[in-house]
């Protein structure tokens, strides 16, 4: 079949998510100590690693009919290795889908910072997106439990999750939760006031801007004609730009500056909400759910600490949190198609509202079982945690006996001063 533009744009665009792995490595590895950078860079590479190999074994296979288990997941042992797609177009897309169950693993990694043995991590990334992450696609993407034929969205009404509100970032940031309670706080979470500091802020301006340009291929990938492609952009545009504006403004009014990690941050934040919307809201649509995921996130990273929750870099906050707003905002702000249906302001009833709020509680009650169910397994098993020496050292040594930072010919390692030892 001869290549046209609509495959090449899916290349693209499959190559732009690839690259929001790498982007959100820096983005993780520079909020991180300088003592965890290289691990916290680590567990988003290696989740490139495992779970491309996943999704051409196994792991495609579970997100595509035909379905088992009433819905819940694709039968694994239909299509190993691909190999009956092999010599058609269909990889073009499987390629495109393996971006996108790559970066949703690599986000959990930053709420369990400088503290996860990194041998546990790759284990986790293996087990989740197995069991987990697939399911869900399928149950929403690939025709099972929560799409127009499965049993809740006949019941409910088919969710809008156009690029993985509830299957990406709804999903990551819950487990993201689950794994801080199971793991446990740092040793001196909430002991010291800047206990925990961004150690390279360039860096993370930097995978920021990463993120934000793979998101047009993130979002608009999937597009199928021009005019729905355009709406994707500029929504892609606006919204996290909205949503930046509005960070900022909670922290001059909370804190009296505005900062760069709100920023990076509030970006972030506009990205996720909307993800799911983005094909579905008009842009003044758009910039109402920037700003509600921007005032959102940007009070929920502080809630950490009144509930005790040791999020190191924030992954609840922004992608749980956010990927609520977005999922839950399309039953409001959806757009009418050929005049019908369409989100509550719109008049098209409760209906698609009712969707949004059951594929999210779902999504919640799923991802929050089988995330503890996998995690609990590996913390009594062979354990989840450094030692307390190996992490006031650093996970950068212990883990990979490497540093990020060396000064000086004859030093091979970061040793912080006394007085750098909690930054």
């Amino acid at each position: 079949m001869e290549l046209t533009s609509g495959h090449v744009w899916v290349m693209v665009s499959a190559a732009l998510v690839l690259l929001m792995t790498p982007g959100l490595a820096f983005f993780y590895g520079g909020m991180a100590r300088a003592k965890a950078a290289l691990n916290m860079i680590m567990m988003s590479f290696v989740a490139v690693g495992i779970v491309g190999v996943v999704w051409v074994l196994w792991g495609y296979g579970m997100t595509s009919a035909p379905g088992i288990l009433g819905g819940l997941v694709g039968n694994p042992l239909a299509d190993l290795g691909l190999a009956s797609h092999v010599g058609t177009e269909d990889l073009i897309g499987i390629g495109y889908g393996a971006t996108f169950a790559i970066i949703t693993v690599a986000l959990i990694s930053g709420a369990v910072a400088d503290r996860t043995r990194f041998g546990s991590w790759s284990l986790f990334v293996t087990i989740w997106v197995t069991l987990v992450y697939c399911p869900l696609a399928f149950m929403v993407w690939g025709g099972g439990l929560l799409s127009a034929d499965g049993a809740i969205g006949r019941t409910f009404g088919e969710a809008i999750d156009f690029a993985g509100g509830t299957v990406v970032h709804i999903n990551a940031g819950l487990a993201a939760l689950v794994l801080v309670y199971i793991i446990g706080s740092r040793t001196d979470f909430g002991k010291t006031k800047g206990y925990h500091k961004p150690h390279n802020v360039p860096l993370v301006m930097i995978g920021a801007a990463m993120l934000w340009f793979g998101w047009f291929g993130f979002n608009g990938g999937a597009a199928g004609t021009a005019e729905e492609a355009g709406l994707i952009w500029v929504n892609t545009l606006a919204a996290p730009a909205a949503a930046m504006l509005a960070w900022l403004a909670v922290e001059r009014l909370r804190d009296g500056r505005p900062t760069s990690i709100g920023a990076a941050s509030g970006v972030v934040a506009g990205l996720v909400a909307i993800t799911p919307a983005c094909a579905s809201v008009s842009p003044l649509g758009a910039l109402v759910i920037g700003v509600l995921a921007g005032v959102g996130s940007a009070l929920a990273v502080g809630l950490k600490y009144r509930f005790g929750y040791d999020d190191a870099l924030d992954v609840v906050g922004v992608h749980l949190v956010a990927g609520v707003v977005g999922t839950v905002a399309i039953g409001f702000l959806a757009l009418p198609v050929d005049g019908e249906g369409g989100g509550l302001l719109y008049g098209g009833g409760l209906g698609q509202l009712v969707a949004q709020v059951v594929a999210t509680l779902f999504t919640l009650v799923f991802t929050g079982v089988m995330t503890f169910v996998i995690g609990m397994a590996i913390h009594k098993t062979i354990g989840f945690r450094v030692s307390p020496e190996d992490e006031a050292r650093g996970v950068d040594l212990s883990e990979h006996s490497e540093s990020a930072y060396s000064f000086g010919e004859e030093s091979a390692s970061y040793e912080p001063l006394a007085e750098d030892a909690r930054a």
